[in-house]
């Protein structure tokens, strides 16, 4: 294992013989990390089926260390069609005020009626009521329009969408056609929208107002935020999840982390961790010995409360709860917090030996 060197080549996966504590929040690896473009619907959009696939993450989080052990590999994001000029756009199930202008939406009081008194879904928490802002998170995963505002519906396609962590439920003023030169202001239409999110959605992360499509003004109100309770997903070849205070700050075995930026998800850290197994028992050192990733530690990490993304600390050797002391730490006057911190133990262990 040619860890001396490889630390200062590393561009994601800070790689390395076990390290001291402590194992700060790595900054440099979350600037470096590529942000998914895609942070909500596109605009205009009326259905954005669930595309993310937890096996093909996991497959490009174990390539993409494998690949920052000699070099760094960007992947491409596929980019969005539009709407032709003047199409009619889907029909909107929801409400209209007598006023078709965005002002009279937003004050609209059948839309904060509905949102204050939609009930909340079992194994579910409230996180917002009844916004004039929609999420935008790099965690999205996919859109749906309904007939009604109904919360259970909208948990229900969260619940059958892999990893989705929370949903937002809102109306939005949309045109009946699609903008463009020769109709830049059609009469509105109101959709009724569910989005899914791959992280929790916060307060603070119901920050899109809308935006202007030629002369019409896109506005939501009404707007709703739920986060599920549940930990995350077993995965095959280790024990857990097992539920921890904040992020494991042990006194030895650390290896490294990975950040991974978007859907809070466990398996990136399980195939980062068994990619980082795999490479160093290809470069053993001289006595045969290897660093096996044996634990990974998972949290979301949040910049002032906002979701980002998914943070994997590595370690040879397992550690228990009460070594979970890191909560977070200021970077300037931004709070970078630790959530839905959980340990998985590989089984059986790996004893790190040719």
């Amino acid at each position: 294992m040619r860890s001396t060197c490889l630390v200062a080549a590393l561009a994601g996966l800070a790689y390395a013989a076990p390290k001291p504590t402590p194992q700060f929040i790595n900054f440099e690896e979350f600037d470096s990390a590529e942000v998914p473009e895609v942070t909500g619907p596109a605009p205009g959009a009326v259905s954005e089926p669930v595309a993310y696939s937890e096996p093909v993450a996991k497959a490009e989080a174990a390539a993409e260390v494998t690949e920052e052990l000699s070099s760094s590999e960007k992947r491409s994001l596929v980019a969005r069609g539009v709407n032709d000029p003047c199409s009619p756009q889907p029909e909107g199930y929801g409400p209209k005020p007598d006023e078709d202008t965005a002002a009279a939406f937003l004050a609209f009081d059948a839309f904060s009626d509905m949102a204050n008194k939609a009930p909340t879904p079992q194994g579910y928490a409230l996180s917002f009521s009844n916004k004039q802002a929609s999420v935008s998170l790099n965690s999205y995963l996919g859109l749906y329009t309904l007939k009604s505002y109904d919360t259970i519906k909208c948990q229900q396609l969260c619940d059958a969408a892999n990893l989705c962590s929370g949903f937002n439920i809102f109306y939005e003023r949309n045109p009946t056609l699609a903008p463009a030169e020769a109709c830049p202001k059609p009469s509105s239409l109101t959709n009724i929208k569910c989005t899914l999110w791959g992280s929790p959605v916060t307060p603070e992360s119901a920050k899109n107002k809308g935006q202007y499509r030629r002369d019409f003004q896109v506005v939501i109100a009404g707007s709703n935020g739920y986060t599920k309770n549940n930990p995350p997903e077993a995965q095959p070849g280790f024990t857990g999840p097992v539920a921890l205070g904040g992020a494991i700050n042990a006194p030895n075995s650390y290896i490294g982390q990975k950040y991974f930026a978007g859907v809070y998800d466990a398996g990136l850290c399980a195939g980062a961790c068994q990619a980082n197994t795999a490479y160093n028992r290809r470069h053993p050192r001289a006595d045969g010995t290897y660093d096996a990733c044996n634990f990974y530690n998972v949290y979301l990490l949040s910049k002032n409360n906002q979701p980002e993304g998914t943070y994997c600390s590595l370690y040879t050797k397992a550690w228990e709860k009460r070594y979970s002391t890191n909560f977070g730490q200021y970077r300037g006057s931004d709070y970078y917090s630790v959530s839905s911190s959980y340990a998985y133990t590989l089984a059986p262990l790996d004893p790190g030996r040719i």
